[in-house]
């Protein structure tokens, strides 16, 4: 790895940890020590949508078009060390979301900004990027193994004394961290636009959407859209499914799906240049059947297998879609716009498919509560379904002409 490289690697690091050191344990937390409903949580978690939906405009506005993209970058995470630590003093869900919504607009447009600056940086972005990228799952599975064995916030005693609150303010010293070493990064300026004059749609990110008139593209934007209405059932409910029957070290053992993500993120470039980018987004989309099916019908006992299972499918999940996605979009869009068009497929993942799927994972979630618990066989097998449903129509829709796969760089 080259310095170049070894720098940006720091910065998908830090990037992730700070996600990866309070979301994972989100609704546990609010659920036992804010004592929130299903449907409270389920509005906590969607203000990451919210967050993912004005990205493309913030970052068309300001990182495409007028200030450098590592300073942008900075700010917003020094902004959010503020939040993060209002976060850990919140006493009730009341006080929690006001400030849980002003981070998630701030933090969400960051994940377009590492994923713009990095591009900037590397010749060859099918080989070079996944690889840069790993560090950044690292950073998630650190943060999950410090919550689990460094402080075991997650025991059922800690829970039970709020110490999940904690994870807040690590991850407030973390988001300080990367908000200083932001300053050091390369520079990465904007672009100027090829016709002089900035139009308001050009200055707005606007012209990014122009990717849509191409119909691969334009079907890769909606399934993108469909598949995280699945997603979000696992950010919201996995880590309170587990600790609710009785697995042990529920965080760090999730972390084992980032485990599998660093493996198959590393092999994604040769899978891609070898079956093309239609092979690769179906594999992920049926990834996510499967392992809503094992958690469906696991448990801690006799079927604890199938929940390591599911949670080892992590990897295929989300590299085979996500990374895919990110590497495709800016293969197809024009180099005057390339962070505008990672704004806008944060804007299709976590921004719109994630909104509505954290309201329908929280309407599906009390429904299926009693006073006995949950009903989670039943909260598992709708993702389940509905994630082979767009499976088979991304199959039927999606054409994976030659053009299609030409446009990505040879990983080899």
């Amino acid at each position: 790895m080259n310095v170049m490289n070894a720098r940006l690697s720091v910065m998908m690091f830090l990037q992730f940890f700070i996600w990866g050191g309070w979301f994972v344990t989100l609704g546990t937390f609010l659920a036992t020590t804010l004592a929130a409903s299903g449907g409270q949580i389920g509005m906590a978690f969607a203000t990451q949508s919210w967050g993912a939906i004005l990205a493309p405009f913030v970052i068309g506005l300001i990182a495409d078009r007028f200030f450098n993209a590592e300073r942008i970058l900075a700010v917003l995470h020094l902004l959010g060390a503020v939040l993060l630590y209002q976060l850990y003093r919140a006493a009730d869900f009341s006080t929690f979301y006001p400030y849980v919504l002003s981070y998630m607009m701030v933090y969400m447009p960051t994940l377009a900004l590492v994923n713009a600056v990095a591009f900037r940086q590397i010749k060859d972005p099918a080989l070079e990027f996944s690889r840069i990228r790993v560090w950044g799952t690292v950073g998630w599975i650190v943060a999950g193994v410090v919550i689990s064995f460094g402080f075991a916030w997650d025991s059922q005693q800690s829970i039970a004394t709020g110490g999940l609150r904690n994870t807040f303010l690590m991850s407030a010293v973390a988001s300080l961290l990367l908000g200083i070493y932001s300053f050091s990064l390369p520079n990465t300026a904007p672009l100027k636009s090829a016709a002089g004059a900035s139009s308001l749609k050009q200055m707005l990110g606007v012209d990014a959407l122009g990717l849509l008139k191409d119909r691969s593209y334009l079907v890769f934007f909606l399934a993108s859209i469909l598949i995280c209405i699945p997603l979000a059932f696992y950010y919201q409910n996995a880590n309170p499914f587990l600790a609710e029957i009785g697995v042990t070290n529920p965080t760090a053992k999730m972390a084992i799906g980032q485990v599998s993500e660093v493996l198959f993120m590393l092999l994604l470039p040769l899978f891609i240049h070898r079956f093309g980018i239609k092979i690769a987004l179906l594999v992920g989309m049926a990834a996510w059947a499967l392992r809503y099916v094992l958690f469906a019908f696991g448990n801690n006992d006799d079927q604890a297998f199938m929940l390591l299972v599911g949670i080892a499918l992590h990897g295929v999940c989300y590299d085979f879609f996500f990374v895919s996605g990110q590497i495709y979009t800016d293969a197809k869009a024009p180099e005057r716009f390339r962070s505008s068009a990672q704004g806008l497929i944060t804007l299709a993942t976590y921004g719109l498919g994630m909104l509505i799927g954290f309201w329908i994972a929280g309407r599906i979630t009390d429904h299926f509560t009693s006073g006995a618990g949950h009903d989670w066989r039943s909260i598992w097998l709708f993702p389940a379904g509905f994630s082979v449903a767009v499976l088979l129509c991304f199959w039927a829709t999606f054409k994976g002409r030659d053009r299609d796969k030409a446009v990505l760089p040879t990983a080899v």
